[in-house]
């Protein structure tokens, strides 16, 4: 590719100017360096706001989460959801008092948080809260 100087004679001009590619180059390193510290292997959840409660109690509770795809997580470790019922009733065999905790991304539509609900109900657990976030 060639470009004309504008004087009038047949001179291309054939340097390539860099300036650009330094400048995307510049802020796909600051988007990177400003991202690589939010990477974790947490199930990154935006929780529904609700009036505030009182806190859980200190006995950790096992968490059911549901991410913004759908996906059944039983303490960050994915379970299908068919399978949810039966490793639900492993956890209440080692632990007849087993308190669970659900939460879902509030994106999430209603059908897989009630097949969870429905699999909770299914496996015996009688200790459930429903996880969301303070406010209004």
């Amino acid at each position: 590719m060639a470009f004309s100087t504008g004087t009038g004679n047949a001179d291309v001009l054939s340097e390539i100017n860099i300036t650009p590619l330094v400048d995307v180059m510049l802020v796909l390193m600051v988007v990177f360096i400003l991202t690589a510290p939010l990477l974790n292997n947490a199930v990154h959840i935006q929780l529904p706001q609700t009036a505030a409660t009182a806190a859980p109690d200190a006995v950790r509770a096992v968490t059911v989460s549901v991410d913004p795809a759908g996906k059944v997580f039983i303490d960050k470790r994915e379970v299908a959801p068919e399978a949810l019922e039966g490793e639900l009733k492993i956890l209440l065999k080692a632990n007849p008092e087993l308190a669970l905790s659900l939460q879902a991304d509030e994106t999430v539509p209603y059908k897989p948080v009630a097949r969870a609900m429905a699999s909770i109900s299914r496996s015996g657990v009688s200790k459930l809260s429903v996880l969301t976030a303070p406010g209004g």
